[in-house]
């Protein structure tokens, strides 16, 4: 059975747990991120931040495919927060500095020294207001706090305790307050799809001047992967067609070798899209794996026909029996990689099947169509034959 199948029935199975939230993920290799898909949104007030978040965690819910949505500012904090009648803490002339330490002392405490050891361990020593293991709100009507007159006065008198709400939270991206509201995709679902989804949903919502929002999850981090990963595929390629100079000695041959490439990436390409895969860091790896095993079977059917040619076989008799011949080991190298490679892809793990899939593809295109377009090419720019070689060599040297 497929993994995202697996986890689809685990996550049904858990969804009826009442009062948890389970959160079931599949394990990834490479690069974390919090979600595949995961929108940042950046900004300066906290309330306005939340009442964002919840726009887009409801706008989320509304896209198809997705599932698992968290909003880590959905749920505020709860406090206990100190309110200062000012009026009449002025007129019983009690500071707001006592206030504050009326109230550490009794509920916190206070370090008023340090004690030291013969060893020379030193502990500090704390004074409170008699509490058992924790500090409780029935130590509110014994506090009391000193007037500027030396007198005390219950505290209730000057202050009340009131309930407020608080971010559970506070977030920063490159310094800059934010909130990450993240989505997982049901099996089956293109992520880059939805994601195309919810992007077209955000901007069509007012936001706020000095507000924006940006996409994490898979996009930031193909993005990252991909930023070296281009001049490395250049060299590579590069170095591919000068090793097939050197070994053809001329360019004919590498341009015969090498018309097989594009075969290859249709065959990927098509295959993404009929799997419903999207072109992933992975997928991406795949296609450069898929260059050396095409370069590597197109020379096995062009260097026989070359080999051929040198014994003396005309071009048209040297490509069919090469066709013929070179067709069975070619063959039987692409089955035997398709085989190492369907587990994989049938898995449908997020990471490593579009990998397979690419291969796959690639290799299946490159072996229909190459056989028609290697042979044609071959014919149309064939490479220097023997008798052009000694032709050449017996030519005398012109000054």
């Amino acid at each position: 059975m497929r993994t995202p199948l697996i986890l689809d029935r685990l996550r049904q199975r858990l969804a009826v747990i009442p009062g948890a939230q389970i959160l079931l993920r599949e394990f990834e290799n490479g690069p974390p991120i919090d979600a595949p898909i995961a929108v940042r949104i950046l900004g300066d007030d906290l309330d306005e931040l939340a009442r964002l978040a919840a726009q887009v965690e409801t706008l989320l819910r509304q896209t198809a495919g997705t599932e698992n949505v968290t909003n880590p500012v959905r749920t505020r904090r709860t406090d206990l927060r100190l309110r200062i009648d000012r009026p009449a803490a002025a007129l019983l002339g009690v500071p707001d500095a006592e206030i504050d330490r009326a109230v550490r002392l009794a509920l916190a405490g206070l370090n008023v020294a340090r004690y030291r050891e013969a060893d020379g361990d030193e502990y500090h020593i704390q004074l409170a207001l008699p509490r058992g293991d924790h500090a409780d709100l029935s130590q509110w009507q014994k506090i009391s706090v000193q007037t500027a007159a030396g007198a005390f006065v219950p505290l209730a008198q000057v202050a009340a305790l009131e309930f407020d709400t608080a971010p559970a939270v506070i977030l920063r991206y490159q310094r800059e307050r934010s909130v990450t509201v993240t989505s997982f995709v049901r099996a089956g679902v293109n992520v880059e799809k939805a994601t195309h989804a919810v992007d077209l949903a955000l901007r069509r919502l007012p936001w706020p001047p000095g507000y924006r929002f940006e996409f994490g999850g898979e996009i930031e981090s193909r993005q990252e992967s991909f930023a070296g990963l281009g001049t490395a595929i250049v060299i590579a390629v590069f170095g591919i067609l000068a090793i097939l100079v050197l070994e053809f000695g001329s360019f004919r041959g590498t341009l015969i070798v090498s018309s097989i490439l594009p075969l290859g990436i249709i065959g990927g390409l098509v295959a993404l899209w009929l799997t419903g895969n999207s072109l992933s860091f992975t997928a991406i790896i795949g296609f450069v794996a898929l260059i050396g095993i095409e370069i590597k079977n197109s020379i096995l059917l062009v260097d026989f026909t070359n080999q051929l040619r040198a014994r003396g076989v005309p071009l048209r008799e040297a490509i069919e029996q090469a066709g013929e011949i070179r067709f069975l080991p070619v063959v039987l190298t692409t089955l035997t990689a398709l085989g190492a490679l369907l587990p994989l892809a049938l898995q449908g793990a997020g990471l490593y099947s579009p990998l397979a899939i690419v291969i796959i593809g690639g290799l299946l295109s490159s072996l229909f169509l190459s056989r028609l377009i290697t042979p044609v090419m071959y014919s149309l720019i064939p490479p220097p034959g023997p008798e052009a070689k000694t032709a050449a060599a017996a030519s005398p040297a012109v000054l």
